[in-house]
């Protein structure tokens, strides 16, 4: 068995690595979640299906962030999936700003998230666990419900929103 990390040393510069891992491809999701009236969003690249049997995934977010905090005291959060029309709104989630949701079309799921209307497709997940590492918290989460329509993903690279093109 792996003893817990207790101190975080790389070995790898992190310009480097900040430079190598900015080749991965990935799509691009908002989470969002809910805690009173206040809603909060954040833009995301670090989801991944974890499990088909439950259907469960990993959302990795920084745990300075408002939203990591009121997942853990909620225990819900929706992912909201873009298209690849969604450029824009990415850079809007991926502000400070005080009101991210400003001009969005919004609905609530069932658990009680804003979900963005027009989005590709949404998860509706319930956490199962919360692990930290280093700057972020990892949550797994249970999909509570999903659905999508047709569309093309927004995809991200080297630090730009992009289209993902089939051949």
């Amino acid at each position: 068995m792996l003893n817990p990390v207790t101190q975080f040393t790389s070995v790898v510069d992190r310009d480097i690595f900040r430079d190598v891992i900015s080749n991965l491809v990935s799509g691009v999701s908002i989470i969002s979640s809910q805690r009173g009236n206040e809603r909060f969003g954040v833009t995301a690249s670090s989801v991944t299906s974890l499990s088909m049997d439950p259907a469960s995934i990993l959302v990795c977010l920084n745990q300075r962030l408002a939203i990591t905090n009121v997942i853990s005291e909620t225990g819900v959060f929706a992912v909201n999936i873009l298209g690849e029309d969604h450029g824009q709104l990415a850079a809007q989630f991926a502000t400070s700003h005080v009101d991210k949701f400003r001009g969005t079309n919004l609905k609530k799921d069932s658990l009680g998230n804003p979900i963005l209307a027009d989005a590709l497709a949404h998860l509706e997940c319930r956490v199962m666990e919360r692990k930290d590492y280093a700057t972020h918290a990892i949550f797994i989460a249970q999909i509570e419900s999903a659905s999508s329509r047709l569309g093309s993903p927004l995809a991200y690279f080297r630090s730009s929103f992009g289209r993902f093109e089939v051949e």
